[in-house]
């Protein structure tokens, strides 16, 4: 398994960049912006290293963060068989609240509700039962 990364919530990218690239002294490894979801994503490392990250996520619309919020979203780890590491979880008692019906990506919710995205290195084929599970709960 392999850390990837942690998401925090955003309400103005401008202000997020200067604390965490000029406050903090990370650095920008990447951006995606998302039309169609209508979203940013911005990758920050520690400089010269880029094992972990922080992804900064700016909805366009808005996103209602609450009065002292810690505005956090969720872990996100890289696993070698998705399908195994879903079912071993599951047969634990835990609940997967989005499966991985693509073979890539599934969130399941710690005991004390933490949001962990579980995706596969590289990709597997849909299978059964996961391709057919509905969301269950939120993540």
């Amino acid at each position: 398994m392999k850390y990837l990364h942690t998401m925090i919530r955003i309400t103005n990218v401008e202000d997020s960049l200067r604390f965490f690239c000029e406050g903090l002294g990370l650095k920008e490894t990447r951006r995606m912006e998302n039309e169609k979801g209508r979203y940013t994503l911005i990758f920050l490392s520690a400089p010269n290293d880029e094992s972990a990250e922080i992804e900064l996520t700016y909805n366009w619309d808005g996103d209602n963060l609450g009065e002292g919020s810690r505005n956090f979203g969720h872990l996100a780890y890289r696993v070698e068989d998705i399908y195994k590491t879903c079912q071993r979880l599951k047969d634990m008692g835990y609940i997967i609240n989005r499966p991985p019906r693509d073979g890539h990506m599934a969130f399941v919710r710690s005991p004390d509700k933490i949001s962990v995205e579980i995706l596969q290195d590289g990709y597997l084929e849909p299978k059964e039962p996961w391709a057919s599970m509905e969301n269950t709960g939120i993540w």
